[in-house]
């Protein structure tokens, strides 16, 4: 398998082995589409690797039915009953804070946003999960609803191996500062620009 060397070693007293296997924090964040699915494509990875996986939806509805989730929870089941892979618990964050209208004030939302952040939280501090998407997580930090020093100090005080994967756009510089791998993904061009909607099998 490509492993790829990096072009600095730091002097930071750890072993080869030890860097390698350092705990990352992970941001997908721009303007451009597949910052989700880039997270699920690693969620994917790491159910093969046996990892408890934790999905946290910030923003989709809860009552959207996504690809990733069908699959993901199958996935599940197949360790549940085989034990191949890793279990893989999906939580959605209320009724979704999207751009859609929906029932819910914007108080109602952001307190939920905020439970499920401090959710988070616990199960960092458990170790509950070996890989955490926090799928759209950078708007409820945008919006003030999370602070983003609280994110920060809780991602680098999370013990034990864990890792976190942060998608939305416009993440907070201090997430970006804090975070180890962050991919910006710009668009090019985007179907939507010729007025075609979203379809099932690409963006659900």
């Amino acid at each position: 398998m490509p492993q790829g060397k990096p072009e600095y070693v730091p002097d930071d007293g750890l072993t080869t082995r030890q860097r390698r296997n350092r705990p990352l924090v992970m941001v997908h964040t721009g303007p451009g589409k597949g910052k989700s699915t880039a997270a699920f494509g690693l969620a994917l990875r790491a159910w093969n690797q046996g990892w408890p996986i934790g999905v946290f939806q910030f923003v989709k509805s809860a009552k959207w039915r996504i690809g990733e989730e069908n699959a993901l929870l199958a996935l599940g089941r197949l360790h549940d009953q085989t034990g191949e892979g890793g279990p893989v618990f999906w939580n959605k964050m209320g009724e979704g804070w999207s751009w859609i209208q929906r029932p819910g004030t914007e108080a109602d939302h952001e307190a939920d946003a905020r439970e499920g952040w401090e959710q988070i939280k616990r199960d960092l501090a458990a170790e509950t999960y070996r890989l955490y998407v926090l799928d759209e997580f950078t708007y409820p930090i945008k919006w003030g609803w999370v602070d983003a020093d609280d994110v920060v100090a809780a991602l680098a005080d999370r013990p034990g191996n864990q890792h976190v994967v942060i998608t939305g756009r416009d993440a907070d510089p201090r997430l970006i500062g804090a975070a180890d791998l962050v991919t910006e993904m710009g668009k090019v061009k985007h179907p939507m620009d010729a007025g075609q909607k979203g379809q099932k099998g690409i963006e659900w």
